[in-house]
């Protein structure tokens, strides 16, 4: 018998907003499959085994508000989890709820194609498995498509090299060997203590240093569980009404300036202390806003990387001085700095003197060469969009959506794009993506788009779509929060600035996960503004992202 290929819905990724996405359309009662890529649930937390892996945000936030019994019953080990125990709950809540058996493992989607004359999506993969759906929902993750630099020579290495996104499940022996990490972003900085620990020697290549607070891992306290789980119901509430939708566990102290300089040390212990990066630039109200006040905070961490690192040289290539702290992800870890004080371990700066190519035996950068036995690629993704344009998608009038997004991309409210009806994305750009709580922000996303198809399908609508003009006025909104603040300073994967030839583009919307719950709600209480059923999107859908808004009355 021929396996069943049509679809009122298809999910693509098997990731922790995919999961929600299957579980919720299928309670619609709608036939749906999902594609996944790999052998296992999980996304981020099933690719990302690298030594270190491990969550920024408290265990008791991350994780699924859907469900009470689910919230009640699971048991976090520790307070902020490595990447197995988030692996073991996505497969718990797969087979809690009965979701593996519409889960296709294994496959890879590359080819989207929109068939205006039925207004089906044509779903292809690697594999061979072919698809129809009238829905695609798209939770193929903002960190996914990683991203290796073309260093010439990499064919000639004689040792063995891996990207800590695509590391092998039976994991890699790092013991006695010689190391080379390059890229020091959270993922360098997460495993960088754990490998220096056991190889011969590590060599750290670092282009640019990041930020980073001690996360103190710890097991989680049995009265904070409980604490946590009597309030669930509340503090939800309160994460999805805050603007990273998170529940905030630091205070807030007005500015920088409302303090004395030995006043504005002690909060920022205090909040060093509290162990949780994210809520560390919360301090303050105008850390993310005002230059001075971010200088304050930058080099309040600065002087403790310099207390910590022993060499100074080595502690000022540590210290970020090229852009305001928070505009990159601001990193949590486990003994960092100090591993720069172990004999085992050197750190190379990259930037004054560039790798040129992999040779044989190692590495060469301009000045020097490195012998290696093992090389880890901790460089990174093509963020946001580059999980979305390896589908080769094509939508109404043959459009590429890499030519759409040639100059950038484009969305309306980050869940649709013009010119490509009924596939809504989750943590697209233009949303809030990685910038809020992810589980908590897909979880909205994904109720917003089942509520959305619930008014299609009993409106009898065949297909919803949105213009460029529309596109245009998100866009204005999105750059317009993004330039009140200090995000568009810093040469960021959220600018696209990670991969040549990529726009540059800032891709989040940094107005607030609470800010864009309101916008999306509001839209669809203005009749659907924005939206356009059964028709095809008006006017040409490729466009400068960047063009004026249009005036409005």
């Amino acid at each position: 018998m021929s396996e069943k290929s049509a679809f009122d819905a298809v999910v693509i990724g098997a990731g922790f907003s995919g999961l929600y996405a299957l579980h919720r359309l299928s309670g619609l009662g709608l036939d749906v499959r999902c594609l996944e890529a790999g052998d296992g649930v999980g996304g981020t937390w099933y690719w990302n085994r690298y030594p270190g892996a491990r969550v920024d945000i408290e265990s008791m936030q991350y994780s699924y508000s859907f469900d009470e019994d689910l919230q009640q019953d699971w048991k976090w080990p520790e307070h902020f989890s490595p990447q197995p125990d988030l692996e073991a709950y996505a497969n718990h809540v797969t087979d809690r709820f009965g979701l593996r058996e519409r889960i296709r493992f294994g496959t890879r989607v590359n080819r989207l194609r929109f068939d205006e004359g039925t207004s089906r999506w044509h779903i292809a993969a690697e594999d061979g498995f072919t698809a129809t759906a009238k829905y695609v929902i798209a939770a193929t993750g903002s960190l996914h498509a990683h991203n290796v630099p073309p260093f010439p020579g990499l064919d000639s290495f004689k040792g063995t090299w891996h990207h800590t996104s695509r590391w092998p499940a039976e994991g890699v022996d790092l013991t006695g060997k010689r190391v080379g990490l390059i890229g020091t972003g959270s993922t360098g900085i997460q495993i960088a203590p754990v490998a220096a620990e056991v190889a011969e020697h590590l060599t750290v290549f670092q282009r640019t240093p990041a930020f980073s607070v001690p996360a103190v891992h710890r097991a989680l306290d049995p009265a904070y569980e409980q604490e946590w789980k009597a309030q669930y119901a509340e503090r939800r509430e309160v994460m999805r009404a805050n603007p990273s939708a998170v529940f905030p566990t630091v205070p807030r102290f007005g500015s920088v300036f409302d303090h004395s300089p030995e006043a504005r040390q002690e909060i920022l212990e205090r909040a060093w202390s509290a162990r949780n990066g994210l809520l560390f630039l919360q301090a303050f109200t105008d850390t993310m806003v005002d230059p001075a006040a971010n200088e304050v905070v930058a080099e309040f961490i600065r002087g403790k990387i310099r207390q910590i690192v022993r060499d100074p040289e080595v502690a000022e290539l540590l210290c970020p001085k090229t852009y305001p702290v928070g505009t990159k992800r601001i990193c949590m870890d486990t003994g960092y700095y100090e591993t720069f004080n172990r004999e085992n371990v050197t750190l190379v700066d990259v930037r004054t003197h560039p790798i040129t190519r992999i040779t044989e035996s190692g590495l060469r950068t301009t000045n020097a060469s490195y012998d290696l036995d093992v090389i880890v690629f901790a460089t990174g993704f093509d963020g946001v969009t580059g999980s979305f344009t390896a589908m080769n998608v094509t939508g109404t009038d043959g459009l590429d959506l890499r030519e759409k997004w040639a100059d950038g991309p484009t969305s309306y409210l980050g869940l649709l794009v013009a010119g490509f009806p009924n596939l809504f994305m989750v943590h697209g750009p233009g949303s809030p993506g990685v910038l809020a709580q992810m589980i908590t922000g897909g979880e909205w996303q994904v109720d917003w788009i089942t509520r959305f198809i619930t008014h299609m399908e009993t409106e009898g609508h065949e297909r919803v779509d949105t213009t460029v003009e529309w596109e245009r006025r998100w866009g204005a909104e999105v750059d317009g929060a993004a330039d009140h603040t200090l995000y568009k300073r810093a040469d960021s994967w959220y600018m696209g600035a990670n991969i040549p030839g990529k726009p540059r583009v800032f891709m989040i919307y940094v107005g607030g996960f609470d800010r864009y719950v309101q916008r999306c709600t509001e839209q669809v209480e203005a009749g659907y503004e924005g939206f356009v059923f059964d028709g095809p999107a008006r006017g040409p859908v490729h466009a400068n992202t960047h063009a004026p808004a249009p005036a409005t009355d």
